[in-house]
């Protein structure tokens, strides 16, 4: 072992390719999809580095062309959770005591492999697997979790390097080790980034990680394991296992080696994971840490003074990037009286012109939503603003799956603040829009605040620094991602931290220092280098 003191190359962020006609990238990432939209490959689970079939499999479809099948993926049971468990705690031991700049290389290579040949790979299986453009799954799956893995090297040196005061005779020090037992990861099928970030950063501070991925993000979650196994990962550090949520719960959640849950999905799905854990915390041989990302219900509020235009463009892209299938996505708006009627002229004339359609022809704005339940789960939403006397469609408003799950861009306007479209997590491409009078700006305002239990992403639009200061203190609780004449979609990792709080999550802060320490255990360490022989202190002398 090495007695050098080392530092991580400096992060930066990922430069995002643009993919525009005539560029060499564009000509290899279309390549790239035509040959994966051709093949169709079996998936299986991934246990102590071997490729485990359980003979129980799922299809992975293209959302927006939902007749081609990408792949066949096997399902792990019981048997296959219980031998990943134990095959992470037998894998630990070896990976804690591995110097941590050793295993920050290994994740640190994995970025670079990702900036390198495996680019196209999982950009391709993110654009096919979970109907993301180009553009999207470049931000994503490329630029996000490279940021991720090399920003998280770097967090992890500053944690190490944060030591104690020490007084004069005394030598004070912070030792970090990984948690006590395994750490489960369940992640979400709208973020490649996400999905990879969240059993690697645990993996990364030495800890041993069961890694449940989405069903709808398999493809792509698939060939992150293969490109963390080329990185070097040593085999039980990170395990694959897709099975169902409720037997995940069941099985892993009540098991005594757990140690932690990093998780991003819906809130009632966390809400359970709480549950399960409260209800067995006596059974557990440490206090598991919950990390959590879940719902939100993202809001824009337009202050008199707003730039329509710039509004708009936040508003059409912060609500239809990726079919609004983001945690951030904005999902209400709060629009001046005085503004709606140019916002809404705009809105109409922008939205309109949008393309919509399969991710392999780059002209198309809009794709497919997820599946045929988050297909069915908007067009509830459409339906019930068709009936409604409370609500109006001002543009879109249509869905069709014949082909694909495609849900039009919607904008509906709701002629109350708490109408359903208003409050309730949609996950789709629908924008709720309620028209407040310039007046009533304080009343509309608290009704932002505190009409839905969420507390994730949101955005002001305001002209005046005064109104500026004003509504950004009156909606400081309301969102743990707050954006200033921007839309409230697309956090960089090391800038704008990720996360919120209230029904939102734990706000643990994703690309951020905060998130690492939540997967370690200081220990402090006090040396005295000479020691007391003696009992008595001096205070008990004579006088």
């Amino acid at each position: 072992m090495s007695d050098g003191t080392f530092h991580v190359p400096h992060p930066v962020n990922e430069p995002v390719r643009a993919y525009a006609p005539g560029d060499a990238h564009r000509a290899s990432l279309k390549a790239r999809l035509k040959a994966m939209a051709a093949e169709r490959i079996e998936i299986p689970c991934v246990i102590g580095g071997k490729e485990v079939r359980t003979g129980t499999k799922r299809q992975v479809v293209m959302p927006h062309s939902h007749r081609e099948v990408l792949a066949d993926f096997h399902v792990a049971g019981q048997p296959e959770m219980r031998a990943a468990v134990e095959t992470a705690m037998k894998a630990k031991p070896a990976w804690a005591a591995m110097p941590w700049q050793d295993r920050a290389a290994i994740f640190l290579k994995a970025a670079d492999l990702l900036a390198g040949p495996y680019r196209d790979i999982l950009n391709c299986a993110t654009m096919l697997g979970q109907s993301k453009n180009a553009y999207q799954a470049e931000i994503d799956s490329a630029c996000e979790l490279i940021d991720f893995l090399r920003f998280n090297a770097h967090f992890y040196q500053q944690i190490l390097q944060t030591q104690p005061i020490s007084s004069p005779g005394i030598w004070n020090r912070t030792d970090y080790r990984p948690l006590d037992g395994f750490v489960l990861a369940v992640t979400p099928f709208n973020f490649t980034a996400i999905a990879g970030n969240l059993p690697s950063t645990p993996a990364m501070l030495g800890n041993t990680v069961v890694w449940k991925p989405a069903n709808t993000q398999m493809l792509a979650a698939h060939y992150t394991m293969q490109l963390f196994r080329e990185a070097g990962l040593p085999d039980g550090v990170i395990n694959l296992v897709p099975a169902q949520g409720a037997e995940i719960g069941r099985t892993l959640l009540p098991m005594r080696e757990l140690a932690g849950v990093h998780f991003t999905g819906s809130t009632a799905t966390f809400n359970s994971i709480w549950k399960t854990v409260s209800d067995n915390i006596a059974n557990y041989g440490c206090y598991p840490r919950l990390v959590g990302e879940t719902g939100g219900k993202d809001f824009v509020f337009a202050h008199p003074s707003a730039d329509v235009d710039a509004l708009v463009t936040a508003l059409v892209r912060g609500a239809f990037e990726y079919q609004g299938q983001k945690c951030s996505a904005a999902s209400r708006a709060y629009i001046p009286r005085s503004l709606w009627p140019r916002v809404q002229e705009q809105l109409i004339e922008t939205i309109r012109a949008l393309k919509m359609g399969d991710v392999r022809d780059f002209r198309n704005f809009v794709n497919a939503v997820i599946d045929q339940a988050s297909f069915e789960n908007i067009q509830g939403y459409l339906s019930h603003a068709k009936d409604s006397a409370d609500a109006r469609i001002v543009v879109g408003g249509n869905a069709r799956m014949d082909t694909g799950y495609f849900v039009e861009p919607t904008v509906i306007e709701a002629k109350r603040p708490e109408y359903k479209s208003m409050v309730e997590e949609i996950f789709g491409p629908v924008l709720s829009v309620y028209v407040y009078e310039d007046a009533k700006l304080d009343e509309t305002l608290k009704i932002c605040d505190e009409g839905t239990p969420y507390a994730l992403t949101g955005a002001i639009f305001s002209q005046d620094r005064y109104a500026v200061e004003k509504m950004s203190a009156r909606l400081r609780g309301a969102a743990g991602n707050f954006y200033i004449n921007d839309k409230p979609t697309g956090a960089v990792v090391g800038q704008q931290p990720f996360g919120g709080s209230r029904a939102s999550g734990t706000n643990d802060k994703a690309g951020s220092a905060l998130n690492l320490v939540r997967w370690l255990s200081p220990r402090s360490i006090k040396e005295t280098f000479v020691p007391p022989k003696s009992v008595a202190y001096p205070f008990m002398s004579e006088e």
